[in-house]
């Protein structure tokens, strides 16, 4: 058995929580932020199982400045 730590974009959506892991490409949510995380950690958790994930370089994330209107 393995243990990794993955990145959870989170953002809210109406009265939903949306979280989404970028290394795995899986996706769920919850009313609340800690119930939409793990919720994320099982819908990950039994994707792996199916489909293991070859060991990557952890995912960068950064922020930018777009001009729009």
């Amino acid at each position: 058995m393995s243990e990794r730590t993955f990145t959870a974009v989170v953002h809210k959506e109406d009265d939903l929580f949306v979280a989404e892991c970028p290394e795995v490409g899986t996706v769920s949510q919850g009313y609340t932020l800690e119930e939409a995380v793990a919720n994320l950690k099982e819908a990950t958790e039994l994707y792996l199982e199916e489909f293991p994930h070859p060991k990557t370089s952890r995912v960068i994330m950064t922020t930018f400045e777009a001009t729009y209107g």
